[in-house]
C-alpha cells in the first residue's frame, strides 16, 4: 500500500516496529528512500503515545491514517502489563493512536482500520487479559473489536473524518499467513490496491462507518456486534478503562 501511494506521488509516512526493517524497506524500494519513518512497538502503550506525539509534531495535517499492524501468533502472547498481545496490537494500540492523532486529521480525511473476515464475539475477560485464548480465537475477537470501535468512532464523527473498517482479503500472502498456516497465500497486491483506493478515491468519501469486504470487493456487513450501538459503546468503555490503568501505572 505504501509503495502504491508513494509511486502515485503521495507523501507517505512509514511506521514499523523495527528500525532495521524500515531501513531495509527503504533500501529495497527507492521510492521510499526519502520518506519519513517512525519506530514504535505497538505492544507498549508508551511507545504508541510517543509515536502519536512525534507524528503530530512533524505533520500538521495527516490526510489518511491506515492502521495495518496485526499479530496472529507469537512465542509469548501475554505482554508485560498482563494483556493479550493480539488485543493490544490489533485493537487497543490503533484505538489509542487514532484518538491521539484525530486533531491532525481534517474533516475530509480518512481512517482505515484493518479488520478481517475472521470475527468473533469479544470476551471482556480476554480483552482484560484475565483468560487465555487460542491464536484463532484471539485474532478473530481482536478483529471484531477493531470493527466495533471503528463504527463507534464513526458515529461520534458524523462530520468527518471518515472511518472505515476493512477486510483487505482472506489469506493474503503475508508473513502472518505463512507463519500461521504454512501456506504462501494469495497475491498481497489484491489487498494493497484496495487499501490505496479506499484511502484516496472519491468514491469512498461518504463511506463513514461502513465495512468494506475486499473478498467481495464491495461494502458488506460485519459481525452483528459491530452494528450494536450498546455493545460498541461498552467495548470502547472497556478499552478506555484499560488505557486509564496503563497511564496511571506509568505516571
Amino acid at each position: 500500500t505504501a509503495l502504491i501511494l508513494a509511486k502515485e506521488g503521495h507523501d507517505v509516512l512509514l511506521h514499523g516496529r523495527s528500525a532495521t526493517k524500515l531501513a531495509a524497506a527503504k533500501e529495497t524500494h527507492p521510492v521510499l528512500a526519502q520518506r519519513r519513518s517512525f519506530v514504535a512497538d505497538f505492544s507498549i502503550t508508551a511507545e504508541v503515545e510517543k509515536l502519536a506525539t512525534e507524528v503530530a509534531a512533524k505533520v500538521p495535517q495527516l490526510d489518511v491514517l491506515i492502521n495495518n499492524a496485526g499479530v496472529f501468533k507469537a512465542p509469548e502472547t501475554v505482554i508485560e502489563n498482563g494483556l493479550d498481545l493480539r488485543f493490544m496490537v490489533n485493537t487497543i494500540a490503533p484505538y489509542l493512536l487514532t484518538n491521539r492523532l484525530l486533531a491532525t486529521i481534517p474533516r475530509d480525511g480518512r481512517v482505515l482500520n484493518i479488520s478481517s473476515a475472521a470475527q468473533a464475539p469479544v470476551s471482556e475477560q480476554a480483552l482484560k487479559g484475565e483468560i487465555k485464548l487460542s491464536d484463532n480465537e484471539a485474532y478473530a475477537q481482536s478483529k471484531l473489536a477493531i470493527a466495533m470501535w471503528s463504527n463507534h468512532l464513526a458515529g461520534e464523527l458524523a462530520d468527518g473524518p471518515v472511518v472505515i473498517a476493512v477486510n483487505p482479503g482472506s489469506l493474503l500472502g503475508t508473513k502472518m499467513v505463512r507463519d500461521a498456516y504454512g501456506m504462501a497465500g494469495k497475491d498481497i497486491a489484491f489487498g494493497a490496491r484496495a487499501l490505496a483506493q479506499l484511502a484516496i478515491d472519491d468514491a469512498f468519501a461518504q463511506a463513514n462507518g461502513r465495512y468494506f469486504d475486499n473478498d467481495r470487493q464491495a461494502f458488506g456487513s460485519p459481525h452483528g456486534d459491530a452494528l450494536d450501538t450498546q455493545k460498541r459503546a461498552q467495548l470502547v468503555k472497556q478499552i478506555e478503562q484499560l488505557l486509564a490503568q496503563e497511564f496511571e501505572g506509568t505516571a
